[in-house]
Parts: C-alpha cells; structure tokens; sequence
C-alpha cells in the first residue's frame, strides 16, 4: 500500500464553523502538535472572508464546489467558486493531487458528537476508522462512500484521500470546549494513525467495526408553494444515530398533525435540524447501521 507524503488540515471551510478555525491558530502556534515524522503536514484557512464577515459563506457554500467540472468552468467566478479554483491549485488538483490526505474540519448544530466522515471503503480507510474507534469511546464513524471521489463535490475530495471531521453540536459562530477538544482529539488520532500505516506498524485491530453509511436525506415538510409548513419531531430532536423505525413520529406540522417515518428500513437519522440546511429546507440525513469489514 501506498504512503503519505502530505496531509493537509483545513479548517473554516464554513466561515462560523469556529472550532476548526481556532485549532488552526493553535496549531501554526505549536506546529509541532500536528508534525509526524514520515510526512509533511500543512494547514489551510478554507475560507477567511466568510469568517470575517462571521457568515457560513458569502455567495455559495465553498463545500460544494469541487466537481472537476465546474472547477474547470471558468463561468464559475464568485467568490468561493473562485476560492474553490484557489485552493484545488494550491491541494490539488483534483484527480493528480500533491496532497495525500486532506482532513477538514467541520461544526455542526446537530447532536452527533466526534463524527469521522469517511468517503472511501478501502484498507487505509476501514483501518483508520477502527483505530479512531478504539481510542474514542464516543467517537462516530459515518461512511459516505455512495460515489467515487471524483463525483463528491466536497474539499476534501480534491485529494485521494478526503476525510471529514464533523463535531456538535456546537452553534454558529460559538466555540465550545468539549467539541474543540473532541475536534483536536480525533485530528490527533487520524495523524497517529497515518504515521503508523507509513511505518507499517499499524497495531492489531478488529476484523469489523461498527458504523453508519449514508442513505438518503430528508426535506422538511413542505407545501405545493415550497414553504415549510412543518418542524422535526420533539421525538427526534436531539436524536442523532438513534434508530428510527416504521411508522415513528418524525415530523410535526404547525398544525399539530404528526408525520410518521414510512420506510422499509432501520434508519440512523443524522444532521437532525442542522441550522445550516435551512435554505433548503432539509430536515435530516438517514443511515443505516452496518459492520464494516476491517481490510488488511
């Protein structure tokens, strides 16, 4: 297997996303803390204007930016389709990048706790997210291998190999110490754990560990015109990777009517009332629990 030679950690992707900010700053500080000795490790301020103007971003979101095409498209020129090209030039670029590893860091106002967001289901990646898990008791691995990496559209995407650490629930534009440290702990890990899988000294793991993989995301309840006309469940609320069964309560409507979950499946829901989705109206994304296969 391949090793790493650069790790990039990015952080302020969203600009009132604070905890990954705030590590950045601590880290260029004390740049010793994310050093390791088998690969170059660099920091990235994804998007400083957005963090200035203490918004999640100024005329898109910059997290959403990085399909080959529209980084080739140079229709594409506001402001984070502009920093999107910026920072693919300087990590990438996509599909031949420089950088191996690409670790951004992310906040939530959902109730997921330390989430490692996994985009690939390969040995590097099963092996990380074992590691992780057996150091962090309350630590969440959440696949979202569904496309290649080429058909993500997210950062970290840009590398081979992308990894997002999700943490809440914090709000927008707050610094909570529990998640910064949970933040800073599970960056930790991963460059320990890349360090080892250079040195090939990865330690003895399970054959499986324990995860949720991506299925669909939710809207919340709409009417013809497309305004909301309903909210998520007190039920739910709060709820993250609590299993949601047939014929649950998942929606409340403004008046009163309940919505009940009609599917074929255990769902996991995640990203509960994320405060960022709203634009869009989604309530939630849904996953199922599942085993994955260590590989070695």
């Amino acid at each position: 297997m391949s090793t790493f030679n650069r790790v990039a950690i990015v952080g302020g992707t969203h600009g009132n996303e604070f905890s990954g900010i705030y590590l950045l700053k601590k880290w260029q500080e004390s740049p010793a803390l994310i050093s390791r000795p088998t690969f170059e490790t660099e920091t990235l301020f994804g998007n400083p204007n957005a963090f200035r103007d203490n918004r999640r971003y100024l005329d898109c979101d910059l997290n959403r930016q990085f399909i080959p095409a529209d980084l080739a498209n140079p229709e594409l020129g506001n402001y984070e389709q502009s920093r999107a090209k910026a920072i693919n030039l300087q990590l990438g670029p996509k599909g031949n990048a420089r950088t191996d590893l690409i670790i951004d860091l992310h906040n939530t106002t959902s109730n997921m706790g330390p989430t490692l967001i996994l985009l690939k289901n390969d040995a590097f990646n099963t092996q990380l997210a074992a590691y992780v898990a057996a150091r962090m008791d309350n630590a969440v691995i959440l696949f979202e291998d569904h496309c290649s990496m080429e058909e993500h559209y997210f950062l970290c995407s840009i590398a081979d190999q992308g990894i997002i650490i999700e943490v809440g629930p914090q709000p927008q534009s707050v610094i909570r110490q529990d998640v910064l440290e949970w933040m800073d702990d599970m960056t930790r890990h991963i460059l320990d754990f890349v360090e080892l899988f250079n040195k090939d000294e990865v330690p003895t793991l399970p054959d499986t560990v324990s995860a949720y993989r991506y299925v669909e995301t939710l809207k919340l309840p709409e009417n013809e015109q497309g305004e909301r006309i309903g909210m998520v469940h007190k039920n739910v609320q709060d709820a993250d990777f609590t299993p949601l069964r047939n014929g649950d309560p998942i929606f409340t409507k403004f008046d009163g009517t309940e919505v009940h979950w009609d599917g074929d499946y255990e769902a996991y829901p995640h990203f509960i009332n994320e405060a960022a989705y709203y634009d869009n109206n989604l309530a939630m994304s849904l996953g199922e629990k599942v085993d994955i296969t260590v590989i070695k």
